[in-house]
């Protein structure tokens, strides 16, 4: 069976992420996602790509 790719992390999966990230870091996504009035997942995707709006344009690095 192949895996599908999104181009979008679902709210449970970005709560995932969150719960396995350092203290310091998952305050920081969560204060830029509340900044930038955004879900988390987008905020996940701005802090890898600052130029980012989502995970559809992320590119790793860019912008930093």
């Amino acid at each position: 069976m192949q895996a599908k790719l999104q181009e979008q992390l679902s709210p449970a999966d970005a709560e995932v992420i969150l719960r396995r990230l350092p203290e310091r870091i998952k305050a920081d996504l969560i204060a830029r996602a509340a900044k930038i009035e955004d879900p988390i997942a987008v905020s996940i995707a701005n802090f890898l790509d600052t130029e980012a709006l989502g995970f559809v344009d992320c590119k790793p690095g860019r912008g930093q």
